[in-house]
């Protein structure tokens, strides 16, 4: 088992257990219920959370209702400063943060400190655009209209998060909410909770006001929690990351009630590489979005695809680079990979591997668990020989598993990649400039990465098509979800000019 020494908190108050935070107070369940949140590398219990249910959703929604028609009245660069602060607090507090990222998630402290300074990216970046909400002036088709618009908040907002980023989900989401002038209820991760409700903490430090952000918590009652706020004819606007099938359902809940949604759903990203691509550049990016976070992101590249002239001796890189990594506890020093989230996550790479080697795929690095380390470790695994008729061809393992698919000619391999249900992101190697924009085009994908793995950033529109959801998150297109457009119409306004000779006839008169 993993050592999991927990260095201890700088600030303890951080660490909120059995209150979740609403209308600016830290309050139980009604029904005096809470779960249990266990770490990952252990399975020992970190603490427990409160069990919220409609009756507490209900209430946190009035709540945040309750706060709306004030928080619109704030102004841009009220909020901004609101915004800019909690962003300074998250970077002042960044090692507390990462650490109760690595306790409840399991990922490396690198990689969790890494996190902190993503998600408050998101603070800093809505914080500059909130005061750059513009409508615009449009030229009217009849003479002595005029037309303009304005941008409002849309209102209440639901807002469903998922444990892989335990700190950058929920600000990505809350980030251009606040700027717009929305009020939220936020559902953290049952898995991990306590990340979120740490924000919460720094929230009320940054003075947002009471009953703007709400931060509320389940594990067994997610379900009645999520129907809560589809529902609601309070909440006008849901935004979730997570699964296809939980975005479906979530779609239904909120037909009756016709509000906004922004679903960020599931991945099957295909990564490829060209025989003309820089081949250290290729197997570095491979790494960095195949392994981040032990294959546990939506975006991670998931059915890798080498071009044959170059499968070997990119096989043989990047496998030797694989072998590199060193798994175990995020706490202990030269880790680079944890555990994966649970027992499930465990059984489905697993099966993965397991088919991979039943219809022809050779493991050449990994491929088991590791239960020395504990329940919830598996070896970083790359398995060539890929074909399409094995799982991993067509579903998500979110895992560290790399399978390589052999292919040809670059439309055989833009088929492949498109022949997936979901969109989301997209990556391929090439020095080859019109290879470039035609296969960047081509991809259906809501995302590209160019001759890199990594492509997340607050500035950058983050989101998919086809069964991976619609609507965008970070960048300037992020803050219109948030947003309506009011269209204004003057009429008579075309008058002659008014002039002196006009006063001089009225007082004449």
């Amino acid at each position: 088992m993993p050592n999991q020494n927990i260095p201890p908190l700088k600030d303890p108050s951080l660490f909120k257990q059995n209150v979740a935070y609403v209308n600016g107070e830290w309050v139980k369940a009604k029904s005096g219920k809470t779960f249990e949140v266990q770490d990952p590398s252990t399975g020992k219990l970190i603490g427990t959370c409160p069990e919220f249910d409609k009756a507490d959703t209900d209430n946190a929604i009035a709540t945040a209702a309750a706060a709306f028609p004030s928080f619109r009245q704030t102004t841009a660069r009220q909020r901004a400063r609101m915004l800019h602060k909690w962003y300074q607090l998250m970077m002042d507090n960044q090692e507390d943060l990462a650490k109760l990222i690595t306790w409840e998630n399991g990922k490396p402290l690198a990689d969790a400190k890494g996190e902190v300074a993503y998600a408050a990216g998101f603070f800093e970046w809505f914080s500059e655009e909130a005061p750059r909400a513009d409508g615009d002036t449009i030229p009217a088709s009849i003479p002595g209209n005029r037309v303009f618009t304005i941008k409002e908040p849309v209102g209440v907002c639901g807002l469903i998060t998922p444990w892989n980023f335990p700190a950058a989900m929920i600000t990505r989401k809350i980030g251009p909410a606040i700027a717009a002038g929305c009020t939220v209820v936020a559902k953290s991760p049952g898995e991990t909770p306590f990340t979120s409700l740490a924000l919460a903490e720094l929230a009320d430090r940054a003075g947002i006001p009471k009953g703007v952000v709400n931060v509320i918590s389940a594990l067994s009652n997610t379900a009645e929690v999520g129907e809560a706020l589809t529902s609601s004819q309070t909440v006008r606007k849901v935004s979730f990351t997570g699964s296809t099938a939980v975005g479906k359902l979530l779609m239904k809940q909120s037909a009756d009630t016709l509000k906004k949604l922004s679903f960020e759903l599931g991945g099957n990203a295909p990564f490829i590489v060209f025989d003309d691509a820089d081949l250290d550049i290729a197997v570095a990016g491979a790494l960095a979005s195949k392994f981040r976070s032990s294959g546990q992101t939506c975006v991670c590249a998931n059915r890798i695809y080498i071009q044959e002239g170059i499968y070997d001796k990119f096989a043989s890189a990047f496998a030797e680079k694989v072998k590199g990594f060193k798994v175990g506890g995020g706490y202990d020093e030269g880790v680079t990979h944890g555990p994966l989230i649970h027992d499930r996550a465990i059984t489905k790479v697993d099966a993965h591997v397991r088919d991979a080697e039943k219809k022809g795929g050779k493991v050449i690095v990994g491929g088991n668990k590791m239960p020395k380390l504990g329940s919830n470790f598996f070896e970083p695994t790359v398995i060539t020989g890929m074909n399409k008729n094995m799982q991993l061809a067509s579903e998500e393992t979110f895992g560290p598993v790399a399978g390589l698919f052999p292919f040809e000619t670059e439309k055989e391999v833009v088929d492949m990649a498109n022949s997936a249900e979901v969109g989301l992101a997209g990556y391929f190697f090439s020095r080859d400039l019109q290879r470039c924009y035609r296969v960047a085009e081509a991809l259906e994908t809501g995302m590209v990465g160019v001759n890199t793995g990594l492509i997340s950033d607050p500035a950058a529109p983050f989101g998919g098509v086809k069964l991976s959801g619609f609507g965008r998150e970070g960048s300037k297109y992020g803050m219109s979800e948030y947003q309506i457009t009011k269209m204004v119409t003057l009429g008579g306004m075309g008058q002659p000019l008014q002039g002196s000779w006009v006063m001089r006839d009225i007082m004449y008169k």
